[in-house]
């Protein structure tokens, strides 16, 4: 014989101890915000329990209400967290009006005038509601597919399907409110307890992932600017290189080495370095296209992956890149320190292949005749060079198109 009220205590307390855990989380890492929401959720979902239980003690339908707005606050609280997991507004207003409607429903059918089916069914109203919601989320294609996220949705499945077994078994008459008792109850709180608890595990897994793939985003991006890392460069271009063999689109790859460097850091220090290394990121941003990726390589050195482009299109980007900086260089005044840049463009061919690094050469050979034109400006690699070049002019660009 299963006893309600030793299933409600082992409900407090496992819910305590996942409000526990949940706190952990939060304090770990604050700006994982569903982890507030989540721990809320169990610490309220237990209260409720808690007091839910006094009843059994005083003879007041006081605690049974307010134990009914814990239990629907909880579950307000889960799926406001699904919400803010998934990056979504949270809906304030339609929870707390959820929860209002709700409550009153359970007040006016059972002080005004007691009808159990209509409590109930109000009960189970402001407990499946945020419930559904929360399903639309996790079970949509544009959420993000993890293994908890699945079982999330699995679970609240299930908790709805014994919602709605309540409700008609009410409907037709069976009496399975917590006032009645009953061993039918007692396993319908049963089957939610353990699907309450396998729930925030399916949150548990949640987080997990999410946080896994923070730290693997993290692994692909610069410290300092921000921008994606040479391990993420040399990912992008396996895969375009790749793309481009099998489909024969070119793509674009742009070197970029900013002028006087050294200098910077010897003359102004490493903080002024740093400085000029994320303004120039700032502004590089600024003139390219949605899907072009800026990385960081290594001290001054940066990459601009152009899928996509020709190599007239990529020079015409790197002009824009190139001007850019001459013209916040011109705006300098007082303790501004201009940026000047070299670039080097080169596009991919059949002779790359899927060998990325024979890609980099092209373009850091550009990136040389930039240089030795007398930097500041940027040059396209010419596979096949003319026999007898003619002499560049001291203010002519070193621009060769193959």
């Amino acid at each position: 014989m299963l006893n309600v009220p030793t299933l409600w205590t082992v409900f407090v307390v496992n819910f305590l101890a996942l409000g526990v855990i949940w706190a952990y989380v939060t304090r770990s890492y604050p700006k994982f915000a569903a982890a507030r929401f989540w721990m809320a959720s169990s610490f309220v979902g237990a209260a409720g329990a808690m007091t839910a239980l006094v009843r059994l003690f005083v003879a007041s339908p006081l605690p049974l209400l307010l134990g009914a707005g814990g239990v629907i606050a909880a579950s307000c609280l889960a799926a406001m967290g699904i919400q803010r997991f998934y990056d979504r507004p949270v809906s304030w207003r339609l929870m707390i009006a959820t929860g209002c409607l709700s409550l009153t429903g359970v007040v006016v059918f059972m002080v005004g005038f007691d009808h159990m089916q209509l409590r109930m069914l109000s009960y189970t109203f402001g407990q499946a509601l945020p419930l559904v919601l929360a399903l639309c989320l996790l079970l949509s294609p544009e959420g993000r597919v993890s293994p908890g996220a699945r079982l999330s949705g699995i679970v609240i499945l299930s908790i709805l399907a014994i919602l709605l077994a309540r409700t008609v078994g009410n409907l037709l008459g069976h009496d399975l409110s917590a006032r009645a008792g009953g061993q039918a109850h007692a396993v319908m709180v049963l089957g939610l307890l353990f699907l309450s608890m396998t729930l925030n595990f399916g949150f548990l897994l949640m987080a997990m992932d999410s946080l896994r793939n923070e730290v693997a985003d993290l692994a692909l991006l610069d410290d300092l600017t921000g921008v994606a890392n040479r391990r993420h460069l040399l990912q992008r271009l396996t895969e375009e290189c790749a793309r481009s063999e099998r489909s024969g689109e070119p793509f674009s790859l742009l070197v970029i080495d900013l002028d006087g460097f050294k200098t910077i850091n010897d003359t102004h220090g490493h903080a002024a370095g740093d400085a000029c290394l994320k303004h120039f990121t700032l502004m590089a941003q600024t003139r390219l296209r949605p899907g072009d990726m800026l990385a960081r390589t290594g001290g001054d050195e940066f990459c601009i992956v152009l899928p996509s482009s020709s190599l007239r299109e990529a020079a015409a980007i790197a002009r824009r890149v190139l001007d850019v900086c001459r013209q916040d260089a011109a705006t300098c005044t007082g303790g501004d320190i201009p940026i000047a840049i070299s670039i080097g463009v080169a596009q991919w061919d059949r002779d790359i292949g899927q060998f990325p690094d024979r890609l980099i050469a092209h373009a850091d050979h550009a990136l040389y005749a930039a240089k030795k034109n007398g930097k500041n400006d940027f040059a396209v690699y010419d596979p096949a060079p003319p026999l007898s070049p003619a002499p560049i002019g001291p203010g002519e660009p070193a621009r060769h198109f193959a």
